[in-house]
């Protein structure tokens, strides 16, 4: 018996040695993958740069070249999107201007990168305008009516987005197309086909060579982000760590990664990935999943630190309403009149879903259910299926005393994610 025992645990020990050995292997072999990989992004971030200092240098000594500073713009504005860099965006309108001065005609490159620069500073009426020209200057251009569409979508200007992604819905194989078309498609509640262009964008755009990395990883970025709309979070991070097997430290992956992370409660994972992602951007929505990932932890002093944080950075650019950062507030009960009347104002401007839903959600914190009421029903007039949207709907009917449509809203929530 002593002799089987010995042969039994000896068995055990090269099974659980055998076990490690592997798991040690492949510990070793991701580390080996996620370090090529960021090699890869650090080598193309380098040749940008270099870009950008040719381009700068030409740009001086060639002051009517409209095509140095077109190229330029566009330079910059890649570097914004992979570093999150406001001024960089700035610097990419600056000079996509600077060109068009130069020369207004036959300067598509320039027009669409002004576009691109002014929606990503959320400055979305202008945009409108940059896009609407640039599609009267070169109305067969696929890629023009879908940027066109987008801005169209931000502002709430559906029945001109209706008309513009009319124009390309056979373009849906389109890098430049495709996630726009599916954007539209998710507004209208068409859940089926925004996930399936999406997808095949992702899997199109991960075969793209020339494509860069940080391209790559916002196609990802694109379908996480749709999916925990939809409250399906493992889809959501089977995405994003796709992603991040392209781009290990983006920071747009990184801060996604994190309200996964606080959605199925892994609080230590949604700080983990939050700190990483607040390491390379300030972003208020991170630090918002960050300061509840600690208090759900019982650290009410971390919490308060990161709450703080949120509030400040929030509140850099007092021009600039992030839509996140006040979510998260009134959430918290913060702030609640002063958010109240830049909802308002948020919609006179862009009257699209996510800002009556907005609206609603600081009426209902205000007390006002019957206003939040009305402001929801046009948050859901297009028929969006949003998780977010359903709760804040069910929140309302339910302080207005009406459980049944309550209820109603909230099986409709816990649909979406199965």
């Amino acid at each position: 018996m002593r002799t089987r025992s010995l042969k039994v645990a000896l068995v055990v020990a090269g099974v659980a040695g055998a076990g490690a050995w592997w798991a040690a292997r492949d510990a070793a072999a991701a580390e080996a993958a996620r370090s090529a990989a960021a090699g890869r992004v650090a080598a193309e971030a380098a040749r940008r740069d270099r870009d950008i200092l040719f381009y700068e240098r030409r740009a001086g000594e060639d002051r009517r070249s409209a095509a140095d500073r077109a190229s330029l713009a566009a330079l910059y504005l890649q570097r914004s999107r992979a570093s999150g860099d406001a001024a960089d965006a700035a610097r990419a309108e600056s000079l996509a201007r600077a060109s068009l001065a130069l020369r207004a005609t036959r300067n598509g490159q320039a027009n669409a990168t002004l576009a691109a620069s002014l929606v990503a500073q959320h400055r979305f009426a202008d945009a409108r305008d940059v896009a609407a020209r640039l599609v009267g200057a070169e109305p067969d251009v696929p890629a023009h009516r879908a940027l066109l569409g987008e801005v169209e979508l931000e502002l709430g200007e559906y029945e001109a987005a209706r008309r513009s992604f009319a124009a390309v819905t056979s373009e849906r194989g389109s890098l430049s197309v495709a996630p726009r078309l599916a954007r539209w498609a998710e507004l209208r509640g068409d859940t089926a086909s925004a996930r399936r262009i999406l997808y095949r964008a992702m899997a199109a755009a991960r075969s793209a060579e020339q494509l860069p990395r940080e391209q790559v990883a916002w196609f990802h970025l694109r379908v996480g982000d749709f999916e925990l709309r939809r409250g399906r979070v493992r889809a959501a991070e089977w995405a994003l760590r796709g992603g991040l097997a392209v781009s290990p430290d983006d920071h747009r992956l990184l801060g996604a990664l994190a309200r996964a992370a606080l959605a199925r409660r892994d609080y230590r994972a949604a700080i983990d990935y939050g700190d990483r992602a607040i390491a390379a951007v300030l972003d208020p929505a991170t630090l918002g999943v960050a300061s509840d990932a600690y208090a759900a932890l019982g650290d009410t002093a971390r919490a308060a630190e990161y709450a703080r944080a949120l509030t400040l950075a929030g509140g850099q650019r007092p021009g600039d309403f992030h839509r996140a950062w006040a979510l998260w507030l009134l959430d918290h009960d913060r702030r609640v009149p002063e958010l109240l009347a830049r909802a308002r104002a948020d919609v006179q401007t862009r009257r699209d879903v996510y800002g009556y839903d907005l609206l609603a959600w600081a009426l209902h914190k205000s007390g006002r259910h019957q206003e939040a009421r009305v402001a929801m029903g046009r948050a859901l007039a297009l028929g969006t299926q949003d998780v977010t949207l359903f709760r804040h709907a069910a929140a309302v009917e339910r302080a207005l005393g009406r459980e049944g449509a309550a209820r109603a809203y909230e099986r409709r929530a816990e649909a979406l994610g199965e």
